[in-house]
Parts: structure tokens; C-alpha cells; sequence
């Protein structure tokens, strides 16, 4: 019986399956973007995203904890590289998200070989399209015109006296 066994072992012994999640959270993490089977994605998220709590700001607050942390980090990725530029790059970035670090977007056409479905896993922060800091830098271009602002609000004094009156 599989009781309280939740995770997907996709097929694999675990040393095969604990190597290929780390290869798979170190191209994502130096990539920002990968194209891989929906389940490989789903058990990829279970890896990856508590690396990248431990990589946020706030939990390297002492030399301590982030030198313990990135040891931690480095356990799983066995990539140097991967684990800086986790540390120096996605983790102040995401540093104000509380998880959800990853989103898995499905292909619409299954691999050729053997008909699996595909997803394309990537990091939230880094996609430009659905990102909110692009609207955001678009409304701030609009509201730049200060001469118009300093008109609008002497217009509007006589108005909200007149409404209260």
C-alpha cells in the first residue's frame, strides 16, 4: 500500500531521480526557463521552491545563517554557479513573494516519441508578459506629467468644498 507516500518517483531509482532534480533546478535556475514533461515540472516544483525561500534576504540575516543556507543550497544543486546566482540574483528578487516562485505553463503539443504531455517551467519574476512590473512602469510613464498635477488639485478644492456644504 502507498500510504502517505506522495510524492511522484517518475519511474526511477532515487539516487536517478534526486540527480536529475538537481540538474533540473540548476538549468532553471541558470536558464530561468525550461521545457520538460508536466510531472518531471510538478516534482521539480517540490524541489526547487524551498531553495529559493532559503536563498530570499530575510533568512540570511546574519553571516550565520547564510553561510548556512547556502551550504544547504549547495547539497542539493552540486553547482556553484547555480547556487550564486540563486543568492545574488533570484533571491533578492523574489524577496517580497511569500512562495510561488515557479510557474508551469502547458504546451500545446505531447513530445513526438512517446505522446507526454510538455510544460515549460520557468521563474515568475523573469517573464516580462505576465509580470506586473511592466504595467506598473507603463502607468508611472503616464503619471509623470507634473505640470498637470499641480493644476488638478487647486481645480479640485472648490469642488469637495461644495459637495460638503
Amino acid at each position: 500500500m502507498r500510504h502517505n507516500k506522495k510524492f511522484n518517483h517518475l519511474g526511477r531509482k532515487s539516487a536517478h531521480r534526486k540527480a536529475m532534480l538537481s540538474n533540473m533546478a540548476t538549468s532553471l535556475i541558470l536558464h530561468k526557463r525550461i521545457i520538460t514533461t508536466t510531472a518531471k515540472a510538478k516534482a521539480l516544483r517540490m524541489y526547487v521552491e524551498p531553495l529559493i525561500t532559503r536563498s530570499k534576504p530575510e533568512n540570511n540575516t546574519t553571516t550565520e545563517q547564510g553561510t548556512g543556507n547556502r551550504r544547504l543550497v549547495f547539497s542539493y544543486l552540486h553547482d556553484k554557479y547555480a547556487v550564486t546566482e540563486l543568492f545574488r540574483e533570484i533571491g533578492p528578487k523574489v524577496g517580497n513573494r511569500p512562495g510561488g516562485y515557479t510557474r508551469i505553463i502547458r504546451m500545446p503539443e505531447n513530445r513526438k516519441g512517446d505522446a507526454a504531455e510538455m510544460a515549460m517551467m520557468e521563474l515568475v519574476d523573469y517573464n516580462e508578459v505576465y509580470t506586473r512590473e511592466g504595467q506598473k512602469t507603463a502607468a508611472k510613464a503616464k503619471s509623470t506629467r507634473r505640470s498637470s498635477k499641480k493644476a488638478a488639485p487647486k481645480a479640485e478644492a472648490p469642488a469637495a468644498e461644495e459637495v460638503k456644504e
